[in-house]
């Protein structure tokens, strides 16, 4: 019988100190201990339903062209003594578009002005205000702007 020849020694394994690609990175921590099994399993609650989306909510609008709505009358005694300016109005628009209440938010510092916005205001027809589709009383700013040309 031939004599076996002697195995080959296995190369030794050099540690490198670059990790591999996907190697989990960290420190390694014991799992938390079981609970034991004697005590009673407490399921947790059920989450909160999502709350539901915000209302879509669509403003009134004086500015459609169909509306037709006309500027307020200058008041003549206004134009003479050269008064002009900005009345900031408040108005409650109900369902059908009609302004139900009309309060001054912000004077053009002259009371006649202020007053025959209000008065042409009143007069004026909105395209009401919708929440989710449905039309609804709201409150819209409405500026009135008297400027002498």
């Amino acid at each position: 019988r031939a004599p076996r020849p002697a195995p080959m020694p296995m190369p030794a394994a050099i540690p490198d100190p670059t990790p591999a690609p996907a190697a989990p990175v960290g420190i390694l921590t014991e799992p938390p201990p079981a609970p034991p099994t004697d005590a009673p399993v407490v399921a947790a609650p059920p989450a909160p339903p999502a709350p539901p989306a915000p209302p879509k909510i669509e403003l009134p609008s004086s500015d459609a062209a169909y509306l037709n709505n006309p500027k307020p009358g200058y008041p003549a005694i206004s134009k003479r003594l050269g008064e002009q300016g900005k009345v900031l109005l408040r108005v409650l628009i109900d369902a059908d578009g009609k302004p139900q209440k009309v309060e001054i938010n912000q004077s053009s510092g002259f009371d006649r002005l202020d007053r025959q916005a209000q008065e042409a205001v009143m007069r004026w027809r909105f395209v009401p205000g919708k929440r989710n589709g449905v039309p609804q009383s709201m409150w819209n700013l409405v500026p009135v702007h008297f400027v002498l040309e």
